[in-house]
């Protein structure tokens, strides 16, 4: 296949110099882990967002897997969650011994729908998973109502949404939540390298989230069971996970915090022209922001009617870095063993067949933009004409 010189990545970090700085000046102090940095990122997140108390830990992985411990998670219980998302999304619930339920998805956010939500709920149903699929948040206040019938958990995924909003409150603050979770991973939408946080309004998870972090070990005098012992004493209370981010990372995090709302900004006009040029070529359905969301567009997917593999590797020649976000995740093998089957959710399924993403990040030129409209819509004329 031939390709072109030419490569736009679908999603990238945007570094400067005071990012480099910051992480540098943290490198040459005296602390490099478990210093000042993590503490000082935590609060400037969870007051962006508006919570009462932040975890940061070593990334959304982490992060999703000791808030759904946190919730106390355990074998027997079933999650429900959706289907289209990255796997760690659902396999959280597999490395707590639960079983993870899939719901199906709204056909305009592909966000999880909460008629299907309430559907498979069950006597063993201990909590929901909803994530804010490419930055548009789930409708929240719909699960959070389900879940309170229910007396269920609500842990957020919202590792696609730092910067969204949600019915004029910004996600993360956990308003309809337990739990909200990021991610720092560097397509997302500031970067730690690798990096994640829980965000809470409970007191009692947050102790636990800080305990779970860090193997299980309680230093606080108010919490050992053992008062007697010297100021050296701790306690190992839970088996816990190094799961610890360093100082020169939540430096890095902290620089990045600064310039969210530009980067946030810029993905949005980006969002803007894409909708504007590709809204003019027939064949494709473009995402949308419904009017309860402010969408922070982590990703850009569209969906084709046709030749979805053709279009995919046309642009790919052309050096334009595309991607599909995402297989339903109990079409993965490893689901399939479990045995989950095809058809479990319709409509997750005939997204899959149809999206592509294209780039979105807020480092693109304008010359990139138009580069991949103008290439886009060439090859969705060509196909035309070829039928």
């Amino acid at each position: 296949m031939k390709r072109s010189s030419r490569y736009i990545p679908y999603g990238r970090q945007w570094i400067d110099q005071k990012d480099i700085s910051s992480a540098i000046s943290v490198l040459k102090s005296d602390f490099i882990t478990q210093g000042p940095k993590v503490k000082e990122f935590e609060d400037k997140i969870a007051d962006y967002c508006g919570a009462k108390y932040a975890v940061a830990v070593s990334s959304g992985t982490a992060a999703l897997h000791i808030a759904c411990l946190a919730a106390g998670i355990k074998k027997g219980d079933e999650v429900i969650t959706t289907p289209i998302s990255f796997v760690a999304s659902a396999n959280c619930i597999l490395h707590c011994s639960g079983e993870p339920i899939f719901a199906d998805v709204q056909e305009d956010t592909i966000n999880i729908n909460p008629t299907e939500v309430e559907k498979k709920i069950t006597k063993r149903t201990a909590a929901i998973i909803p994530v804010d699929f490419a930055g548009h948040p789930c409708d929240l206040r719909e699960i959070q109502k389900i879940a309170k019938r229910h007396n269920l958990m609500v842990i957020e995924d919202a590792c696609h949404a730092l910067g969204a909003k949600y019915r004029g409150t910004r996600i993360g603050s956990c308003d309809f939540s337990d739990m909200a979770v990021f991610s720092f991973h560097p397509v997302k939408h500031i970067t730690t390298g690798e990096g994640g946080m829980v965000l809470t309004n409970r007191k009692d998870l947050y102790k636990e989230l800080i305990t779970l972090r860090n193997h299980g070990i309680v230093r606080s005098r108010t919490d050992l069971l053992n008062k007697n012992e010297g100021s050296w004493y701790y306690e190992m209370q839970d088996l816990g996970f190094n799961y610890r981010i360093t100082d020169f990372q939540c430096a890095l995090g902290i620089s990045q915090l600064e310039k969210l709302e530009r980067f946030i900004k810029r993905r949005r006009q980006i969002a803007g022209k894409y909708h504007k040029e590709l809204s003019k070529i027939s064949g494709l359905i473009l995402p949308v922001e419904k009017d309860y969301a402010k969408s922070s567009w982590h990703i850009y997917v569209i969906t084709v009617n046709r030749k979805r593999e053709k279009i995919y590797n046309e642009l790919s020649k052309k050096g334009i870095s595309v991607n599909v976000h995402y297989r339903p995740i109990y079409l993965h093998p490893f689901y399939k063993r479990l045995g989950y089957k095809e058809g479990l959710c319709p409509k997750a399924e005939r997204y899959y067949k149809e999206a592509i993403t294209i780039p979105l990040y807020p480092a693109m030129h304008e010359d990139e933009i138009n580069y991949i409209v103008t290439n886009l819509k060439k090859i969705v004329n060509n196909l035309k004409r070829l039928q």
